[in-house]
């Protein structure tokens, strides 16, 4: 059971790093609890928090632009489930500053409403 488990929280994250490259709101919507809470760290040390509102609003004005698909590399490290919790950690490549760099992002989940959903993204800049 452990295991489907584990494999339900992969999807849900290959489902949100597909809905973020292609900037689907309507499916990010869905994956990010109300609750949302995004923290940040760059690799200056600087943090910015953001809420669900608030980071949806990021992928909504991309779409707007026009921008093209981001990259959907990943490299997932760690999958863990404990009843209605789930943390992952997974490498990505992106470029949200024009230059394409190396993410580490630990994604925590809750499942509520019959689903994953991401309740917490710790996303640090890698070196």
């Amino acid at each position: 059971m452990k295991k489907q488990s584990e494999m339900g929280l992969k999807k849900t994250v290959e489902n949100l790093i597909k809905a973020g490259t292609t900037f689907d709101v309507e499916q990010l919507e869905l994956i990010y609890h109300r609750e949302l809470k995004v923290i940040m760290m760059d690799n200056k040390g600087q943090i910015m928090i953001s809420n669900k509102e608030t980071f949806k609003n990021l992928f909504q004005v991309k779409k707007e632009n026009g921008d093209s698909p981001l990259n959907d590399w990943a490299e997932f490290h760690h999958i863990e489930t404990n009843e209605n919790n789930g943390h992952v950690i997974v490498t990505r490549k992106v470029n949200l500053t024009g230059i394409e760099q190396k993410i580490i992002l630990s994604i925590d989940l809750i499942w509520e409403e019959n689903r994953w959903q991401v309740i917490r993204e710790v996303i640090l800049s890698k070196l």
